[in-house]
């Protein structure tokens, strides 16, 4: 936009409209500065030069207002809800929303934001997306096991709560029935996720190199140089194989042991593996206290003396609630629209329980 159009005259509608630019891109910068102050490093100047840039935003909408900036406005109910969390937490939910924050950008769309700024805005969600990635693969083992646990234990006991409930059994039976049912299933639960993750650990280190190597570069065979075919069997091209294990062998023949010529990692490039695996008692332990926290819910109303209807009622609604909520936090986690994925998972889980309630009522009518 070129000098004569910034000095025209703006509409109402227009200042209303930088202005509050004005206040996000301020909000925003804030939020960056706020995540920065809990980093450290490399992550601590990123989130620095995403503040800047921001800056050079914020210094775009002053020159398109002059002398008309008005009063200092509030940002975008968004932008303050994530700054709150930024100053409190720092945690990689909070770069999950500044990453869909990024991609509601209106720049795209408005003839008054220069195009180096909406440029800049896609660029932004991307170096974004690149630290939350991070956070969550940090999280990706607990993380699936806290989700799959909850949802499983959610909708599991609820389906067995409202087809028992349905055959019309005394309540203390549906009781009975859905504190066995949370103890059976955070057990197996458990059970199944220690044998799951030392599985994949055991697989792991099958295909992990072995220290071994290491102690005998030093008496291979330069010409033969069979090192090549280690980085070969790894998936490198015959060419660059061959040139990798020159570069090793040159290292292991200067160093004084070779043990410290080259590391594992230098002798056998890293398999493309899963991180945070865990631990087999850690993964167990969280999978039958998050099955368990999720088959609690169901059985809530009948713990406190509700029966009928109305316990089924509401063992569902508390059920609904959860479901909406794990489906929310999966989408923020996973850069997809939270509500799309709250309403899914919120679906998917009462229409299971909702068959087998169906089954309940045809069984109850046939027994009685």
């Amino acid at each position: 936009m070129n000098d004569v159009e910034t000095r025209r005259v703006p509409t109402p509608s227009e200042l209303r409209r930088w202005r509050q630019y004005l206040a996000d891109e301020l909000a925003e910068a804030a939020v960056y500065r706020d995540l920065a102050a809990r980093r450290a490093g490399e992550e601590r100047a990123i989130l620095l030069s995403l503040a800047e840039a921001e800056g050079r935003h914020e210094a775009h909408w002053r020159r398109m207002l002059g002398d008309q900036v008005g009063p200092k406005r509030n940002g975008a109910i968004r932008t303050r809800l994530l700054g709150f969390l930024a100053r409190r937490f720092g945690s990689v939910f909070v770069l999950a929303l500044a990453q869909r924050a990024e991609s509601r950008s209106p720049y795209d769309k408005d003839h008054d934001a220069t195009g180096a700024m909406a440029a800049d805005e896609r660029i932004h969600e991307e170096v974004v997306r690149g630290l939350a990635a991070r956070g969550r693969k940090r999280l990706s083992g607990s993380f699936r096991a806290a989700v799959f646990g909850v949802n499983d234990g959610l909708v599991s006991n609820l389906a067995l709560v409202l087809g028992i409930g349905a055959t019309g059994v005394p309540a203390a039976t549906i009781l009975f029935t859905g504190l066995a049912g949370l103890l059976a299933g955070a057990l197996s639960m458990g059970a199944g996720e220690y044998v799951s993750v030392r599985s994949q650990r055991e697989l792991l280190e099958a295909s992990s190199p072995t220290t071994t190597a290491k102690s005998v570069l030093t008496s291979l065979d330069l010409e033969a140089n069979e090192l090549t075919l280690v980085y070969r069997a790894r998936g490198m091209s015959p060419e660059k194989a061959e040139l990798h294990a020159k570069q090793v062998l040159r290292t292991a023949e200067v160093a004084t042991h070779p043990f410290e010529a080259a590391d594992t990692r230098a002798v056998m490039p890293p398999v493309d593996e899963h991180e945070a695996v865990g631990t087999g008692i850690g993964a167990a332990s969280s999978s039958f206290c998050f099955f368990a926290s999720g088959a609690l819910l169901p059985v809530l109303p009948y713990l406190f003396g509700m029966s009928g209807l109305s316990a089924i009622v509401l063992a569902t609604v508390l059920v609904g609630i959860a479901l909406l909520a794990t489906g929310a936090v999966v989408g923020l986690l996973s850069g997809g629209p939270p509500l799309r994925r709250a309403l899914r998972q919120l679906a998917i889980g009462l229409a299971a329980a909702g068959v087998t309630y169906l089954l309940g009522l045809a069984f109850g009518t046939s027994l009685g």
